[in-house]
Protein backbone atom coordinates (compact mmCIF):
# COMPACT_ATOMS: atom_id res chain seq x y z
CA UNK A 1 0.00 0.00 0.00
CA UNK A 2 2.61 2.51 0.84
CA UNK A 3 4.68 1.57 -2.32
CA UNK A 4 1.53 2.43 -4.01
CA UNK A 5 1.05 6.02 -2.85
CA UNK A 6 5.07 6.53 -3.09
CA UNK A 7 4.57 5.65 -7.34
CA UNK A 8 1.48 7.68 -7.48
CA UNK A 9 3.03 10.72 -6.31
CA UNK A 10 6.22 10.30 -8.08
CA UNK A 11 3.61 10.06 -11.49
CA UNK A 12 1.18 12.80 -10.55
CA UNK A 13 4.95 15.23 -9.65
CA UNK A 14 6.25 14.10 -12.68
CA UNK A 15 3.24 15.12 -14.68
CA UNK A 16 2.54 18.92 -12.60
CA UNK A 17 6.23 19.77 -13.98
CA UNK A 18 5.65 20.20 -17.44
CA UNK A 19 2.05 21.12 -16.73
CA UNK A 20 2.86 23.89 -14.20
CA UNK A 21 4.53 26.49 -16.49
CA UNK A 22 1.67 26.51 -18.96
CA UNK A 23 -1.18 27.02 -16.11
CA UNK A 24 0.83 29.92 -14.50
CA UNK A 25 1.13 32.01 -18.06
CA UNK A 26 -2.61 30.42 -19.07
CA UNK A 27 -4.83 30.80 -16.05
CA UNK A 28 -4.15 34.70 -15.94
CA UNK A 29 -4.30 35.27 -19.56
CA UNK A 30 -7.39 33.52 -19.77
CA UNK A 31 -8.90 35.42 -16.93
CA UNK A 32 -7.58 38.46 -18.27
CA UNK A 33 -9.56 37.60 -21.63
CA UNK A 34 -12.71 37.07 -19.58
CA UNK A 35 -12.65 40.27 -17.78
CA UNK A 36 -11.54 42.44 -21.51
CA UNK A 37 -15.11 40.42 -22.73
CA UNK A 38 -17.17 41.72 -19.51
CA UNK A 39 -15.76 45.01 -20.49
CA UNK A 40 -16.75 44.94 -24.36
CA UNK A 41 -20.12 43.79 -22.76
CA UNK A 42 -21.06 46.67 -19.92
CA UNK A 43 -19.70 49.13 -22.71
CA UNK A 44 -22.20 47.52 -25.69
CA UNK A 45 -24.89 47.41 -22.94
CA UNK A 46 -24.07 51.13 -21.42
CA UNK A 47 -24.43 52.60 -25.42
CA UNK A 48 -27.28 50.38 -25.66
CA UNK A 49 -29.57 51.45 -22.48
CA UNK A 50 -28.08 55.73 -23.26
CA UNK A 51 -29.24 54.97 -27.41
CA UNK A 52 -32.74 53.75 -25.68
CA UNK A 53 -33.24 56.58 -23.57
CA UNK A 54 -32.60 58.89 -26.09
CA UNK A 55 -34.84 57.25 -28.25
CA UNK A 56 -37.61 56.95 -25.75
CA UNK A 57 -37.12 60.64 -25.23
CA UNK A 58 -37.96 61.75 -28.65
CA UNK A 59 -33.97 62.02 -29.94
CA UNK A 60 -33.22 59.86 -33.04
CA UNK A 61 -30.23 57.72 -33.00
CA UNK A 62 -29.25 55.58 -35.74
CA UNK A 63 -29.63 51.76 -35.04
CA UNK A 64 -28.11 48.89 -37.05
CA UNK A 65 -29.97 45.54 -37.57
CA UNK A 66 -27.16 43.46 -35.19
CA UNK A 67 -27.77 45.41 -32.36
CA UNK A 68 -29.56 44.31 -29.34
CA UNK A 69 -32.98 42.95 -29.39
CA UNK A 70 -34.20 46.01 -26.76
CA UNK A 71 -32.44 48.98 -28.66
CA UNK A 72 -34.35 47.25 -31.56
CA UNK A 73 -37.42 47.70 -30.00
CA UNK A 74 -36.94 50.93 -29.02
CA UNK A 75 -35.91 52.15 -32.35
CA UNK A 76 -39.00 50.71 -34.10
CA UNK A 77 -41.29 52.68 -31.41
CA UNK A 78 -39.83 55.83 -32.35
CA UNK A 79 -40.01 55.46 -36.37
CA UNK A 80 -43.56 53.82 -35.66
CA UNK A 81 -44.37 56.66 -33.74
CA UNK A 82 -43.49 58.93 -36.42
CA UNK A 83 -45.33 57.32 -39.02
CA UNK A 84 -41.42 56.07 -40.62
CA UNK A 85 -42.55 52.65 -41.26
CA UNK A 86 -40.46 51.61 -44.22
CA UNK A 87 -37.32 52.49 -41.96
CA UNK A 88 -38.91 50.08 -39.69
CA UNK A 89 -39.40 47.23 -41.57
CA UNK A 90 -35.57 45.99 -41.70
CA UNK A 91 -34.95 46.47 -38.03
CA UNK A 92 -38.41 44.51 -37.23
CA UNK A 93 -36.82 41.42 -39.37
CA UNK A 94 -33.91 41.61 -37.52
CA UNK A 95 -35.82 41.68 -34.15
CA UNK A 96 -38.18 38.44 -35.49
CA UNK A 97 -34.49 36.72 -36.20
CA UNK A 98 -33.23 36.78 -32.67
CA UNK A 99 -35.61 38.58 -29.91
CA UNK A 100 -37.63 37.14 -27.64
CA UNK A 101 -41.48 36.89 -27.95
CA UNK A 102 -42.22 39.55 -25.75
CA UNK A 103 -40.38 42.20 -27.65
CA UNK A 104 -41.39 40.66 -30.80
CA UNK A 105 -44.90 41.18 -29.41
CA UNK A 106 -44.43 44.96 -28.33
CA UNK A 107 -42.69 45.75 -31.89
CA UNK A 108 -46.24 44.36 -33.89
CA UNK A 109 -48.08 46.42 -31.48
CA UNK A 110 -45.93 49.65 -32.61
CA UNK A 111 -46.69 48.93 -35.79
CA UNK A 112 -50.30 48.01 -35.90
CA UNK A 113 -50.88 51.19 -33.67
CA UNK A 114 -49.24 52.96 -36.37
CA UNK A 115 -51.23 51.63 -39.31
CA UNK A 116 -54.03 51.70 -37.09
CA UNK A 117 -53.28 55.69 -36.86
CA UNK A 118 -53.00 56.10 -40.68
CA UNK A 119 -56.46 54.77 -41.10
CA UNK A 120 -57.65 57.12 -38.65
CA UNK A 121 -56.65 59.56 -40.36
CA UNK A 122 -57.73 58.35 -44.46
CA UNK A 123 -60.90 57.87 -42.46
CA UNK A 124 -61.57 61.78 -41.28
CA UNK A 125 -60.21 62.85 -44.86
CA UNK A 126 -62.95 60.50 -46.50
CA UNK A 127 -61.02 58.36 -48.29
CA UNK A 128 -61.83 54.89 -47.51
CA UNK A 129 -60.31 53.15 -50.26
CA UNK A 130 -56.91 53.75 -48.53
CA UNK A 131 -58.11 53.39 -45.24
CA UNK A 132 -59.03 49.65 -46.13
CA UNK A 133 -55.77 48.39 -46.36
CA UNK A 134 -54.28 50.00 -43.77
CA UNK A 135 -56.93 48.26 -41.24
CA UNK A 136 -56.27 45.31 -42.84
CA UNK A 137 -52.50 45.85 -42.08
CA UNK A 138 -52.97 46.80 -38.07
CA UNK A 139 -55.11 43.70 -37.81
CA UNK A 140 -52.24 41.50 -39.15
CA UNK A 141 -49.82 43.43 -36.57
CA UNK A 142 -52.20 42.88 -33.69
CA UNK A 143 -52.69 39.05 -34.68
CA UNK A 144 -49.26 38.30 -35.08
CA UNK A 145 -48.12 39.94 -31.55
CA UNK A 146 -51.56 37.74 -30.04
CA UNK A 147 -49.57 34.26 -31.84
CA UNK A 148 -46.01 35.49 -29.79
CA UNK A 149 -47.73 37.17 -27.09
CA UNK A 150 -51.82 35.90 -26.43
CA UNK A 151 -51.73 37.79 -22.79
CA UNK A 152 -51.25 41.08 -24.50
CA UNK A 153 -54.34 43.28 -23.94
CA UNK A 154 -53.43 46.22 -25.82
CA UNK A 155 -53.45 43.87 -28.75
CA UNK A 156 -56.42 42.30 -28.29
CA UNK A 157 -58.34 45.56 -27.75
CA UNK A 158 -57.02 46.84 -30.54
CA UNK A 159 -57.63 44.00 -32.85
CA UNK A 160 -60.91 44.42 -31.29
CA UNK A 161 -61.37 48.19 -32.78
CA UNK A 162 -59.60 47.57 -36.05
CA UNK A 163 -62.31 44.34 -36.63
CA UNK A 164 -65.48 46.92 -36.18
CA UNK A 165 -63.90 49.71 -37.72
CA UNK A 166 -63.64 47.41 -41.21
CA UNK A 167 -67.50 45.87 -40.50
CA UNK A 168 -68.37 49.39 -39.41
CA UNK A 169 -67.19 51.04 -42.92
CA UNK A 170 -69.92 52.14 -45.02
CA UNK A 171 -70.32 50.19 -49.03
CA UNK A 172 -67.48 51.43 -51.52
CA UNK A 173 -69.05 53.16 -54.13
CA UNK A 174 -72.13 54.42 -52.47
CA UNK A 175 -72.29 58.27 -52.72
CA UNK A 176 -73.76 60.20 -49.76
CA UNK A 177 -77.86 60.02 -48.89
CA UNK A 178 -78.06 56.94 -50.94
CA UNK A 179 -80.29 53.99 -49.34
CA UNK A 180 -78.31 50.41 -48.61
CA UNK A 181 -80.17 47.81 -51.15
CA UNK A 182 -81.26 45.12 -49.26
CA UNK A 183 -81.01 41.53 -50.46
CA UNK A 184 -84.35 39.98 -49.95
CA UNK A 185 -82.55 36.33 -49.68
CA UNK A 186 -79.87 37.22 -46.77
CA UNK A 187 -82.28 38.89 -44.84
CA UNK A 188 -83.51 36.07 -42.51
CA UNK A 189 -80.68 33.72 -42.77
CA UNK A 190 -78.42 36.63 -41.17
CA UNK A 191 -80.38 36.38 -37.89
CA UNK A 192 -79.11 33.61 -35.98
CA UNK A 193 -82.25 31.00 -35.31
CA UNK A 194 -84.35 31.99 -37.74
CA UNK A 195 -85.20 29.22 -40.27
CA UNK A 196 -84.29 29.58 -44.21
CA UNK A 197 -86.65 31.29 -46.37
CA UNK A 198 -90.26 33.11 -45.75
CA UNK A 199 -91.03 34.40 -42.28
Amino acid sequence: MTTTRFTLARVLRRAWGPVRPVLLVGLPLAAAAEALACAGLAWRDGNANRAIAALEAGQDRPVAADAVPELLLARIRFLAARDRLDEAEPLTAALDGGGAPALRALAQIALGNARLRQAFARLEAGDLERATPLVGLARQAYRRALTLRPEAWDAKFNLDVASRLVRDFPERGREQGEEMQADPKTIWTDIPGQPRGLP
